[in-house]
């Protein structure tokens, strides 16, 4: 066997809040994108460990220094120690598929980032897996998406993740600058909107921005309620039963809006006997997919430029790992950037 063909190959779907890893030896794993290090000796003594990853980190956040080394998607730049923290999710990634230090085998990535996705950030994430991989490509995340679901002609992709929400137009070729947006309206965003309207309404409740993002992956709706959304927090220390329907909905509604526009303003230029196509196909992916009716509230857009489909991909967390995953087995070795250890 080959060395390329004995490579281990895998898609990454690296997250804001949560990153995703599909392997070719079938390993397929979600952590969340955050490290951390004991703060100080006590803090190593009680946990007997030097690093802590994922679930892990933020169960044991009070004693660490705490580092989500993502922002937008895209690896912090400036810190040092975010880009220790990004190389140590990623080697925790692929150590979880198999991938060893020291390993003979080769390691081969496809690791998607934002669209819009900016050169030099790229060039950030390649340093960061120096050592880690052998061979790597980059593609925006709306991409890897449509590979992984063999939408590669009249689809249009809205990837929702917690950083960005990413959308491309996909012609049967690779997709160009002007095919792809990117909005900062997600789901740390409704996050921030929902976290500032509870304070508002309930001053005395202590909330913080963990508890507010729990709520939301379990409540979160566009529309008319499924059911009043209710949670509990201390208010002067007693817990509290506290009603957040309507902040719930305001903030999940707030990107609506923006993604709305986008996503009318980019079929708007395709081409004009494929857009009845295109609108038939709008594919909703990402974490923020699962926002109950937020398929059916775009769908309803649609109505104004001719009406569409809009369909939300059954596997949001894995979609994009999956199709980072279906480009590294399809890849020519041509198509790969080598990284030297």
């Amino acid at each position: 066997m080959s060395e390329e063909q004995g490579a281990l190959r895998v898609g990454i779907d690296l997250g804001t809040s949560r990153s995703a890893i599909s392997s070719s030896s079938g390993g397929q794993f979600v952590v969340d994108s955050f490290v951390g290090w004991p703060a100080d000796l006590v803090a190593r003594k009680v946990l007997k460990r030097d690093l802590l990853v994922g679930q892990e980190a933020l169960e044991n956040r009070t004693m660490l220094d705490l580092h989500r080394p993502l922002e937008r998607g895209l690896i912090k730049e400036g810190s040092e120690r975010d880009l220790q923290a990004a190389r140590e999710l990623l080697r925790h990634l692929l150590s979880l598929v198999g991938a060893k230090n020291g390993k003979a085998r080769q390691v081969r990535a496809v690791v998607g980032v934002p669209a819009a996705a900016l050169r030099t950030n790229k060039q950030y994430l390649r340093n960061a897996l120096k050592g880690v991989v052998d061979s790597l490509m980059i593609v925006s995340e709306p991409f890897a998406v449509a590979y992984g679901l063999n939408a590669l002609v009249h689809a249009l992709i809205i990837d929702i993740g917690a950083g960005t929400t990413d959308f491309c137009v996909m012609k049967g070729r690779y997709p160009t600058d002007e095919d792809q947006r990117t909005l900062t309206a997600a789901g740390d965003s409704i996050d921030a909107h929902l976290h500032k309207a509870i304070q508002a309404r309930y001053p005395n409740a202590s909330v913080t921005l963990f508890m507010v993002r729990g709520w939301k992956e379990q409540h979160s709706f566009v529309g008319e309620p499924p059911a009043p959304v209710v949670v509990t927090a201390p208010v002067d220390g007693v817990p509290t039963e506290l009603d957040i329907t309507n902040e719930m909905r305001a903030a999940c509604e707030s990107i609506v809006a923006p993604m709305t526009e986008t996503m009318l303003a980019l079929l708007a230029q395709v081409d004009p006997e494929f857009q009845q196509k295109v609108r038939g196909n709008v594919i909703l992916a990402g974490g923020g997919a699962l926002i109950r009716n937020l398929g059916r509230t775009l769908e309803a857009a649609l109505e104004r430029v001719g009406g569409g489909k809009v369909t939300v991909t059954p596997e949001p967390v894995f979609v994009g790992s999956d199709g980072g995953l279906a480009i590294a087995e399809d890849a020519q070795d041509s198509d790969w950037d080598r990284l030297a250890n």
